[in-house]
């Protein structure tokens, strides 16, 4: 096994803008890049990898072929590939949205439900995101609102600032304003209960749909109860700095500020690394791989890498 250097899907969501092209270099024939989806065995978009004997080939079918090790224990034990993780640049805000938890998933959508996590990778001056509600509100005044376009006057409009975290569970809602640029490390699910719009029209010309009900079923209407902003502890090994950004039953994220020397050795889990700027090396056996801005690199289980360079990397596992 080796490092799998990966070529993400990219989607031209209509309101994506241009930085993952002109600034991470991701490839794509389409004009908008709203997502690069930068580690994904989900059926709506894989990777495919682009070094070493398996180029060519998907992540799906590198992984069948490994088989368990290379996942490592933790992630073997769930009933499909755990972890899905993004880049997006909003370049217009989203919709007001809502992701279900596993149970409602599993039972309405075939699929599991989605918590996620956003890392702030850079902002416009002045941006700010809804997240979950400014104060409890009822089911009952969540329906009439959204049927009076008036559920943004409670929602929790937020700031936000570069480096700035968000833990987005399951029921939460939630919508990335214009102007952010987000690395999202979520559950392996493409489901998304749409809320308000704003009235947009899709590609062919009618509003996008809306899924009231189900959004009625799900959304946590309420204060948000975990912490944001500008947190997770940070500890220092040399000139080396990594931040904790997130640790759940579904994932763990990290950014790791790269000076110096820096190894990576997990027995339990695969490691997935993004770099977010700058450029790396990483070494293994005998062998050297670099990576730049805008790249993603699975590393398997129980396989030793050694990293180094200048760069600011999110480190995501189980």
């Amino acid at each position: 096994m080796y490092p799998l250097l990966l070529k993400p899907p990219v989607k031209d969501y209509l309101w994506g803008g241009t930085r993952l092209k002109t600034e991470f270099g991701l490839e794509s024939d389409t004009d908008i890049a709203a997502e690069g989806w930068m580690l994904s065995c989900h059926k709506d978009g894989s990777n495919t990898v682009v070094n070493g004997e398996f180029t060519g080939k998907s992540l799906p079918d590198v992984l069948a072929a490994w088989g368990n090790d290379a996942l490592g224990t933790r992630a073997a034990a769930f009933p499909y590939f755990p972890i899905l993780i993004k880049l997006i640049d909003a370049k217009q805000k989203l919709s007001v949205q809502v992701h279900p938890s596993d149970e409602y998933a599993l039972a309405n959508e075939g699929e599991f439900g989605k918590t996620e996590m956003w890392y702030v990778v850079d902002c416009q001056e002045g941006a700010e995101l809804l997240y979950g509600f400014s104060e409890d509100i009822s089911k009952e005044e969540f329906k009439e609102r959204m049927n009076n376009n008036t559920l943004t006057d409670v929602c929790n409009s937020v700031p936000v600032h570069k480096g700035d975290v968000f833990f987005i569970d399951a029921g939460t809602l939630h919508a990335i304003g214009e102007g952010i640029l987000i690395a999202e490390v979520q559950q392996n699910s493409n489901t998304t209960y749409r809320i308000s719009d704003y009235g947009r029209l899709g590609a062919d010309g009618k509003p996008r749909e809306l899924h009231i009900d189900k959004a009625l079923d799900v959304t946590k209407t309420e204060v948000p109860s975990m912490p944001y902003g500008q947190i997770g502890t940070v500890t220092t090994k040399g000139a080396n700095t990594v931040r904790e950004l997130a640790s759940c039953h579904f994932f763990t994220a990290k950014v790791l500020e790269l000076q110096e020397e820096y190894s990576i050795f997990e027995t339990e889990t695969f490691v997935s690394l993004v770099v977010l700027e700058g450029t790396a090396s990483l070494a293994f056996g005998k062998e050297t791989l670099t990576v730049k801005k805008g790249e993603s690199v699975f590393v398997p289980a129980n396989l030793a890498v050694t990293l180094n360079g200048t760069a600011s990397i999110l480190m995501s596992s189980l």
